[in-house]
């Protein structure tokens, strides 16, 4: 099976030692992290995240609190931001892999689909053979009533040489 690199027409890496391990270990993370923020488990849990951050920035003492309510959470913003920067690239990533994905499969799809049609057609010339191989046994087969009719006349034929052989043999007694 090609690697997706290539089937993206990706120029491989220079060093010749580099196994791709580590791009594989890294895209399966982007998917997991992609998969994980479909999830409603996850827009649950960054709505707590969020109420939990203004609540203890809204109500904890002046001393304790880390994110101004009255600068607009300011540092709540920059923490969704870059949430959010990241999540739009590692969720390509994964469509990314994932269509590499789907066009292998595609290809040996196409290919498994090329042997049946194959052995499809090959199949249906064989069956064709045997039809016709049938066809000429049939024709060769003699029925009963043709084996008796045939008969027939050999005791017919039978009889009247036997008939010829007695005047024959009545004629030179004669």
């Amino acid at each position: 099976m090609a690697r997706a690199s290539e089937m993206r027409g990706r120029r491989p890496r220079i060093d010749a030692s580099y196994d791709g391990r580590g791009s594989d270990r890294f895209g399966r993370a982007t998917e997991w992290i992609a998969r994980a923020m479909g999830t409603p488990w996850f827009l649950i849990g960054l709505t707590l995240f969020c109420a939990l951050w203004m609540a203890w920035n809204s109500l904890m003492p002046e001393g304790w609190r880390f994110d101004s309510a009255a600068l607009g959470f300011t540092a709540l913003t920059l923490v969704l931001s870059l949430q959010a920067s990241y999540a739009a690239p590692l969720i390509l990533l994964a469509q990314n892999r994932q269509d590499d994905r789907d066009r292998v499969g595609m290809e040996q799809d196409r290919q498994r689909a090329e042997r049946n049609l194959a052995d499809t057609e090959y199949l249906a010339r064989e069956i064709v053979a045997l039809r016709m191989a049938l066809t000429e046994v049939e024709e060769r087969i003699v029925t009963r009533e043709q084996l008796q009719a045939l008969l027939d006349r050999l005791d017919a034929i039978d009889a009247d040489g036997r008939r010829q052989k007695r005047l024959k043999r009545a004629e030179e007694e004669a």
